[in-house]
């Protein structure tokens, strides 16, 4: 499927459902300027729900390339709107060299990609899963720039307690180490999540 229709697919959808979503939920978005409108970028962040994607999507007018597990590929009722979209499908049980060569061409040519650090929503009662290092390894190769976001809150219908906080983007420079610098984000993700509490408290 060509680049042109899956950013097709994306905008058509977009206008009808991203509403929806807000009415429905009605988030907080906070500091979404920090999100880059030009260039490389990965938008990434915690995992909590099926539809934590929908809250960057609609903080921004980029086209975001979401990652997401294969799984989704295997029946014919999802498989069309995930491909309509332009998702990258991911085979967990494996490193997955050709998801992670589709998302670096995305990103070289300037485009978005979303993914969740921790390689699937978090059930547990951590405060965080450990981060995979698919976001920085990326980011290191495309010199893409790393948008951390933290989600908190819950997603209940009028809730108005669920809110998604946008940190300021960072590279990771060719010389950095992927230790330190997967460190760092997921301390950026875990200190977004704590601001965004905060705000539910008020």
């Amino acid at each position: 499927m060509s680049k042109k229709i899956k950013e097709g697919g994306y905008k058509f959808f977009k206008p009808i459902l991203g509403p929806i979503f807000k009415m429905y939920y009605k988030p907080t978005i906070i500091n979404a300027e920090a999100i880059p409108k030009e260039g490389p970028i990965l938008i990434v962040g915690n995992h909590k729900h099926l539809f934590d994607q929908c809250l960057a999507i609609i903080a921004t007018k980029r086209v975001i390339h979401y990652m997401a597990k294969k799984e989704y590929w295997d029946s014919p009722k999802t498989r069309w709107f995930f491909n309509m979209v332009g998702c990258i499908p991911v085979n967990r049980q494996i490193h997955d060299s050709n998801a992670k060569e589709a998302a670096i061409e995305v990103l070289k040519n300037g485009g978005a990609i979303g993914l969740f650090p921790e390689g699937t929503r978090n059930k547990t009662k951590e405060f965080l899963l450990p981060f995979k290092f698919g976001a920085v390894s990326m980011a290191q190769k495309t010199n893409a720039t790393l948008v951390p976001f933290g989600i908190a809150g819950d997603y209940v219908k009028g809730g108005k307690n669920l809110v998604i906080t946008f940190g300021e983007p960072f590279k990771v420079a060719k010389e950095d180490s992927l230790e330190e610098a997967n460190e760092k984000l997921r301390n950026e993700v875990g200190n977004l999540i704590k601001k965004g509490e905060s705000y539910t408290k008020k």
